[in-house]
């Protein structure tokens, strides 16, 4: 699987994983802004900021001077009030919320308390359905009280995740496998039904040449996805996952010299994978190395199907065709049609590739004429 890829999946999971998980149960706060001319304060920006996970959540007041809202987390909030010229009007660094609503109300009275000095806080102003200030935590029963302990503890291990994540991908890029390699491990600690980890970790054990350890990393990831335990996982990102993982399996097996098995994979993975290209080139190669010439040049007619530009397809076309070749009763050597054309296709593609010297003298070989428009092409 190519890199980028892995890199793409992981920061997919680096996006998904800032999420709050839907169980979390849910807040209702509202409030209203009164300013020093006893008026209601139009178009304030309200802000409440969850400094344990940096989450901040903007409202403004409107014609009445007042905001409601819905969707924030049970938690202790700093709240700061500013005018729509940017002075602060209100500011607080612990206003709790919690279930019951009618203590999420906020009645900000600057005519009674002014704004704050640069850096203050207000003097007071939070006020629940009873007037009184209300800066303690909302009684919560057990049930609730679990809820937060198990947010915050999805919250930590969310956090952890995405740190980890982060340099997962810092270290791919840098092509630094070994310390990839050991974040992904920690992942699947934390998260063992994730495919997207094993497939990264399989990936740095294939460049690392831990071989028999990325069949084994590479075979449990193809099963997550084609098994999903998430019933929120895209069906169809999890088979082009497979599909990927399958392809790295291939080339895992073909380094342990088991081709039976390295061409099972790529068959698999081809047919899996919404860009099999590189599994059928794959399967072309690895066909052609056994002696299968005729499956060689089948898969190698798939693969530039997928990819019509890709000239080493070609080179091992013509060559497993030139292969299938025969010595007539007149002792010529004769090969299937279109082995001159595949070969021809080769040099057109990459005139000065590392095959044009095998391609020409397989031409000469059967008497094939040279096409000659192609010198001088980049490769």
């Amino acid at each position: 699987m190519k890199k980028h890829s892995i890199l793409m999946a992981l920061a997919a999971l680096l996006f998904a994983l800032c999420s709050v998980p839907s169980w979390a149960q849910t807040a209702q706060v509202r409030g209203k802004v009164i300013g020093q001319d006893s008026n209601p304060v139009v178009g304030a920006q309200v802000v409440y900021l969850d400094a344990d996970t940096g989450r901040s959540y903007k409202y403004k007041t409107d014609k009445k001077g007042e905001f409601s809202a819905i969707g924030l987390q049970f938690a202790n909030y700093q709240v700061t009030i500013t005018s729509p010229s940017g002075e602060q009007l209100f500011s607080r660094k612990r206003i709790a919320v919690g279930p019951n609503p009618e203590e999420n109300v906020l009645s900000v009275d600057l005519s009674k308390n002014p704004p704050p000095a640069a850096g203050q806080e207000s003097s007071g102003g939070t006020t629940g359905a009873g007037g009184q200030e209300k800066t303690e935590q909302p009684k919560l029963t057990k049930e609730q009280q679990a809820q937060m302990e198990a947010l915050r503890a999805k919250r930590a291990q969310a956090i952890n995740q995405n740190n980890i994540i982060s340099q997962v991908n810092a270290a791919m890029q840098a092509k630094n496998y070994e310390e990839a390699s050991t974040g992904l491990r920690q992942l699947i600690q934390t998260d063992p039904n994730k495919y997207e980890y094993y497939s990264g970790l399989g990936t740095a054990q294939l460049n690392l040449g831990q071989y028999e350890d990325a069949v084994q990393t590479l075979d449990k990831g193809i099963q997550l996805a084609e098994n999903p335990t998430d019933p929120k996982q895209d069906p169809a990102k999890a088979k082009a996952a497979a599909g990927q993982m399958l392809t790295n399996l291939g080339n895992a097996y073909l380094k342990l010299k088991k081709n039976k098995e390295a061409v099972e994979s790529f068959e698999k993975a081809a047919s899996l994978d919404p860009n099999p290209g590189t599994a059928y080139y794959n399967l072309c190669a690895t066909q052609y190395n056994t002696g299968n010439m005729e499956g060689a040049a089948a898969a190698c007619d798939k693969a530039i199907a997928a990819d019509p530009t890709k000239a080493d397809a070609y080179f091992i076309k013509g060559s497993s065709m030139y292969g299938s070749g025969k010595l007539d009763k007149e002792g010529k050597y004769s090969v299937p049609p279109g082995t001159a054309e595949a070969l021809n296709k080769y040099l057109e593609l990459a005139p000065t590739g590392a095959h044009a010297a095998d391609v020409k003298a397989m031409l000469e070989a059967v008497g094939a004429k040279i096409e000659t428009t192609y010198h001088g092409k980049k490769k």
